[in-house]
C-alpha cells in the first residue's frame, strides 16, 4: 500500500510539473520569448550531422547520409540502373 501511495504522489508531482511547464511557455510566448531565452539554457539538444555515404555521379556536391528519404537524384539513379554501390562514397 505504501508502494502505491508513493507512486501516486509522484505522478501526481510529475503532472503538475509538466502542467507548470505548459503555463509558463505558454507565457513566455505570449511575451515573444522562449523559455530557453528567458532560463538561459537550451532545451533542444543538436546532433551532429550524419555523415555523407553516397554521391551524386555527376555533381559531386550533391550527397545523401543514407538517412530518412531518399533524395530524388538517388532515386532516379537507380532507376537508371545504378546501384546503391556504384553511388557510395569510396
Amino acid at each position: 500500500m505504501q508502494k502505491d501511495v508513493a507512486k501516486a504522489i509522484s505522478t501526481d508531482e510529475d503532472r503538475q510539473k509538466a502542467e507548470a511547464r505548459a503555463k509558463v511557455e505558454a507565457l513566455a510566448r505570449d511575451l515573444g520569448y522562449s523559455l530557453a531565452e528567458l532560463v538561459g539554457t537550451e532545451t533542444k539538444i543538436s546532433r551532429a550531422p550524419a555523415t555523407a555515404k553516397y554521391r551524386h555521379p555527376e555533381n559531386p556536391a550533391l550527397t545523401w547520409s543514407g538517412r530518412g528519404r531518399k533524395p530524388q537524384w538517388f532515386v532516379e539513379a537507380l532507376g537508371a540502373g545504378k546501384t546503391a554501390e556504384e553511388l557510395g562514397i569510396t
